[in-house]
């Protein structure tokens, strides 16, 4: 075990299954925005329509539900819950796993090591499964959430070898997933051009979200290369949305 008691969590458990070589889905619920009646109604379609994760967090939180949102996925599904946490705020041992985020398409050190220097003796305690994620902001055509509390700039959206580049030095770092992100809200998903450039660069499960609304743009960013899919903000609106989008991952 190491000295903060992380690798024993890397040794089992969600990781292996997100290495797995299938096609998988994961549905975003921001804690802010999931009251209880849409959220039961998106927990059952996630069930029938095999949604693989649910990652719960977001940039900014300001409703204090965190905790109400993880007890109520507990309570009705047994799909695995995993944080996407926008600061050390947002750690919580009732949800499995936690994607352990370092922004490496970004400049600000708080975001690259110094949150993580914070959550490391909460990690330690929490139980969770800790997943080691190099997050790449990439521009979506206009600013989001995301772009403005980082304070940093996105990767240029036609800028492949950036891309590839940054996540390479992420894996060569030791990072154990990538996550390509155009952000909540985003008004294009990020381009396939750039996700194949991705792939051809690492051998990490590449995790892709952010502009993704239709099932053509899922299924484009699987056959790009995409091992896991992530939507979120279209299901707040159009919930019945999800069997077709989880179709068009996994085929």
């Amino acid at each position: 075990m190491s000295i903060f008691g992380l690798t024993e969590h890397l040794s089992m458990g969600l990781y292996e299954s997100i290495l797995q070589p299938r096609k998988q889905f994961a549905v975003l619920i921001d804690p802010d925005r999931a009251e209880d009646p849409q959220l039961d109604r998106l927990l059952g379609l996630a069930a029938e329509a095999g949604v693989d994760y649910f990652l719960v967090g977001g940039s900014l939180l300001v409703k204090d539900r965190l905790e109400a949102c993880l007890t109520r996925i507990k309570a009705n599904s047994n799909i695995p819950t995993i944080l996407f946490p926008g600061s050390p705020l947002q750690i919580h041992p009732l949800a499995d796993a936690i994607l352990f985020l370092s922004l490496i398409s970004g400049r600000n050190p708080e975001l690259l090591i110094g949150q993580h220097v914070i959550a490391a003796p909460y990690l330690r305690q929490s139980g969770l499964e800790v997943l080691p994620t190099g997050y790449l902001l990439v521009d979506g055509g206009r600013p989001t959430t995301v772009s403005y509390m980082s304070q940093t700039a996105p990767i240029p959206a036609d800028k492949n070898d950036i891309a590839a580049t940054t996540a390479l030095a992420g894996e060569l770092l030791g990072l154990k997933l990538m996550y390509l992100d155009a952000g909540s809200g985003a008004m294009n998903p990020v381009s396939s051009s750039m996700i194949r450039a991705v792939r051809e660069t690492i051998s990490l499960p590449l995790l892709v979200g952010g502009g993704i609304r239709t099932p053509e743009q899922a299924a484009a960013a699987v056959a790009a290369g995409a091992d896991l899919v992530v939507v979120g903000n279209v299901l707040e609106k159009e919930a019945g949305v999800l069997l077709e989008l989880v179709g068009a991952v996994k085929g």
